[in-house]
């Protein structure tokens, strides 16, 4: 697992942008996996900007959400169908019909789940997952004691998942209690991961995850196993890494060639 240090949330965006660019670039069907919240908002504004700048070809990008609330019509501008939308499809220049969120209002939601991990696979896999990291070490919506073998699947959001997220709604609104999620096995076969956080609400959560043991309790340590796990940090989110300095030092010393995936 390699750590990246930055100074703000601006720098880890522009820097992880240009490690996807990279990925995607390699490929000429290439499959990006897209995170919603507040996190990953610096890093596509950064690849709107490649785009933009004719630096990045999303021309054949597909797109895989990492998940969505049960009961939530996917044009209620709290799902994730419609962020993703207005954060990712519109701005990345994305064929609306190459990006794919999982399907919270399906009849049979066992049978959709399964179809959403046929759909990634003969796609042919993602390319390169973009994560955040929820307060107590969720990925995707993998709460606490998720299975490492997991795949899409219906999922009951933890109390504070739920609180955490009671922001994008009125107040006394009721926030969902469940989700569909990609599980942990379906994010661990991308070829390539980069978790990103900002923030020193998240600093513990990150410190589990990239220092600690890995276990279920922290659902996200399981890319300690990944071959090419990116961890992309503001200085907020790496305060409470005991080897933050060492992190520093091996970006500083890290050969030119190599500084990209």
């Amino acid at each position: 697992m390699e750590v990246i240090i930055c100074q703000d949330a601006g720098e880890a965006g522009r820097r992880a942008a240009r490690r996807i660019a990279a990925v995607l670039s390699r490929t000429d069907e290439p499959v990006l996996g897209v995170a919603t919240g507040s996190t990953p908002l610096p890093t596509y504004r950064a690849l709107a900007e490649l785009v933009d700048a004719g630096d990045l070809d999303t021309s054949r990008v597909t797109a895989f959400a990492l998940d969505e609330y049960v009961g939530m019509p996917v044009d209620d501008e709290r799902s994730y169908a419609d962020t993703i939308r207005r954060t990712v499809t519109e701005p990345l220049g994305l064929d609306p019909a190459s990006v794919h969120v999982p399907d919270g209002m399906a009849e049979n939601l066992v049978a959709g789940c399964q179809a959403y991990e046929d759909a990634i696979r003969e796609a042919g896999g993602v390319d390169v997952q973009i994560l955040g990291i929820g307060g107590n070490g969720h990925i995707g919506f993998n709460e606490p004691t998720s299975s490492f073998a997991s795949r899409t699947r219906l999922k009951t959001l933890a109390p504070r998942t739920r609180q955490d997220n009671k922001r994008y709604f009125a107040e006394g609104e009721r926030v969902p209690t469940h989700c569909v999620t990609q599980g942990l096995g379906t994010i661990m076969d991308a070829r390539h991961v980069l978790l990103l956080a900002n923030g020193e609400k998240k600093a513990e959560a990150v410190a589990a995850a990239v220092e600690g043991p890995v276990s279920s309790m922290c659902p996200a340590s399981v890319l300690q196993h990944h071959p090419h796990a990116v961890v992309i940090l503001d200085e907020a989110a790496a305060s409470r890494l005991r080897l933050a300095d060492y992190y520093r030092y091996i970006w500083d010393n890290k050969p030119e060639e190599y500084l990209e995936f």
